[in-house]
């Protein structure tokens, strides 16, 4: 039976989660200066994959589904928002499109997975999405713009990783699969299709010798990729979605592009214009409602 309440342990774990995701955009920054896009990807997802895939049992669940969530994230969510980058959407305008997925996701819960939303899921959505609307309407003033093909594609990608969180959500449900299993084991189904990808898109075999030639610093920022948002981001994050309703955990991937200003606010030297503060502002009231808000109407009612 799903929780309805987010206990404090597991709102400590999905706040780290979207931390990590947050401030990953860094090293990804960095390893780009590096590695073509596609390659980087690939790179990654081999990583997470390889060797923890001879430690970790294969989960309980059918191949078609492992096949089917390592296809939606590691292919269509970064193959398709990276695609998109490389036609003219902007990296920061890309994260903040991309948090489309949790109104995806929300919708998909919803209509395949038995979700039931509630007016306060609702209330807390549309306060916390109005937020990255402002966060997106400054990036968009700044002159961050993209072409169409480009911003359908990542608006694609998004629908991608909505599409993933609900297989993950589903195979958990129906075969109690480890959720750090499944990430293991569908890692390895990206690496070639992405690198078919990049050479196809990124020059050949040039992408493989600048992974040859990479620095220590890269290798750094791919582990972190590989291990951090990876392994423990998305094998944390399908958990926390099988053990909660999808309206109370998907809006906190909200806080990505917050968590991701701050990392470059302490790591890059960027600044946080007023404008983005209030942004910030409503996805924490937003995330803060849609928390919070059975126990704040409770107090209410208790008060009358």
């Amino acid at each position: 039976m799903l929780k309805t309440r987010l206990a404090p342990r597991d709102l400590a774990l999905t706040l780290a989660v979207v931390a990590v995701w947050g401030y990953t955009f860094v090293p990804i920054k960095v390893a780009l200066t590096e590695v073509p896009p596609f390659a980087l990807v690939a790179l990654r997802f081999f990583l997470a994959a390889v060797p923890v895939v001879f430690f970790v049992p294969r989960p309980a669940m059918p191949w078609r589904n492992v096949v089917a969530y390592g296809v939606a994230i590691g292919v269509f969510q970064f193959g398709l928002m990276f695609l998109g980058m490389k036609l003219g959407m902007a990296a920061g305008l890309s994260s903040i499109v991309m948090q489309l997925q949790v109104f995806f996701t929300i919708g998909l819960a919803i209509a395949f997975a038995g979700d039931r939303l509630q007016r306060h899921n609702v209330l807390g959505a549309v306060i916390a999405g109005a937020g990255v609307v402002v966060l997106a309407g400054y990036k968009l003033a700044q002159g961050l713009s993209g072409s169409f093909a480009g911003f359908v594609l990542v608006i694609l990608a998004a629908f991608a990783w909505g599409s993933g969180n609900i297989i993950a959500k589903r195979g958990a449900g129906d075969h109690g699969a480890d959720m750090f299993a499944l990430v293991v084991w569908s890692s390895l189904v990206p690496p070639l299709p992405l690198a078919a990808m990049s050479y196809a898109f990124e020059g050949g075999p040039a992408p493989w010798h600048a992974v040859a030639s990479m620095s220590p610093t890269a290798w750094g920022c791919v582990l972190i990729m590989a291990w951090g948002a990876t392994l423990f981001g998305f094998a944390s994050w399908n958990a926390l979605l099988h053990r909660y309703p999808t309206a109370l955990i998907a809006p906190f991937a909200l806080l990505i592009p917050v968590t991701g200003l701050a990392s470059g606010a302490l790591f890059l030297g960027e600044t946080l214009a007023p404008v983005q503060a209030a942004g910030v502002l409503l996805v924490f009231g937003g995330l803060a409602v849609n928390v919070y808000g059975p126990r704040f109407l409770a107090w209410l009612a208790r008060g009358r």
